[in-house]
């Protein structure tokens, strides 16, 4: 065969590929940009638990893979997102938001920080991530939310403070709305505080078994569980709330604390972001 004809069949096999496998696909021919852009709530006075969480297990997978990105803060990165949850990051014409779906996104470029696991490792990963956002995610939820000394002291000021009276008091209602809608669904509306203490204590404690004295939960590699825990852990050890079980019930698993601790000193003390505070609601 000539290579004239090679290349024709080369082209042709590329062709199908990308076809098959849809619009994705052809992002992996993309190098990655480097003016990716991560959109979360400003950081010091408005941000909540849960999308603080979030926002750190995305920042640091996004480190873990290497990739450079600038934090954006925005009063409004909440409705700037395509499906209302943060963060949410701008990579050239893809807005993707939280992080199941950046992870995706990322794979589809040919990255991926799974490839060291077999296929019974990736479900044990899934499960204990799907744990961790489960208990934890909704927990952060109930805590900002249903407790109300947390909600008049915590909640509510920094939810609103990026709003001029009224706007702030509808909006913060409507979100708390939301998010009660959200937690009787789950069928954690009708839990007690110390009930969810104790979901929150079995999370750690399952966590904590998972990871024994190692500093990442599988194959001494990091993986997204390792950035769903420390966004997690980090956020409970570190947010100021009027009562500390929280971080209280974290601490008393040093190993969790000491893996957050690694991951800090490891992943955040390179300038690998930028953070910039920009109140427009364009992505420019």
């Amino acid at each position: 065969m000539d290579n004239r004809k090679k290349n024709i069949l080369s082209r042709n096999k590329i062709h199908t590929q990308m076809s098959e496998a849809g619009a994705y696909t052809v992002t992996t021919l993309e190098p990655w940009p480097s003016d990716v852009k991560l959109y979360q709530p400003y950081e010091v006075e408005q941000i909540l638990l849960q999308d603080q969480a979030n926002s750190l297990a995305v920042q640091v997978f996004l480190r873990m893979c290497g990739l450079e990105f600038q934090v954006e803060m925005r009063s409004n990165a909440e409705h700037m997102s395509p499906s209302g949850k943060l963060p949410f990051i701008k990579c050239g014409a893809f807005v993707v938001a939280d992080l199941d779906p950046i992870v995706s996104f990322i794979a589809n470029k040919g990255i991926n920080l799974t490839d060291h696991l077999d296929a019974a490792q990736k479900a044990d990963m899934r499960a204990y991530m799907s744990l961790a956002n489960n208990i934890l995610g909704n927990a952060e939820l109930y805590i900002s939310w249903c407790d109300e000394n947390v909600l008049n002291e915590v909640t509510c000021p920094r939810y609103g403070s990026v709003y001029s009276w009224p706007l702030n008091t509808l909006l913060t209602w409507r979100k708390q709305k939301q998010v009660t809608k959200k937690l009787t669904a789950l069928g954690w509306i009708t839990k007690t505080l110390d009930e969810v203490y104790e979901d929150v204590d079995h999370c750690c404690n399952a966590l904590s078994e998972r990871l024994g004295n190692h500093l990442y939960f599988f194959n001494d590699r990091c993986t997204e569980l390792d950035a769903v825990v420390f966004g997690h852990v980090f956020t409970l050890l570190t947010t100021p709330l009027p009562d500390n079980r929280l971080a209280s019930i974290v601490r008393s698993y040093p190993n969790l604390v000491e893996a957050c601790q690694f991951l800090e000193k490891a992943f955040f003390q390179k300038p690998t972001a930028k953070t910039t505070d920009d109140d427009g609601d364009n992505f420019n």
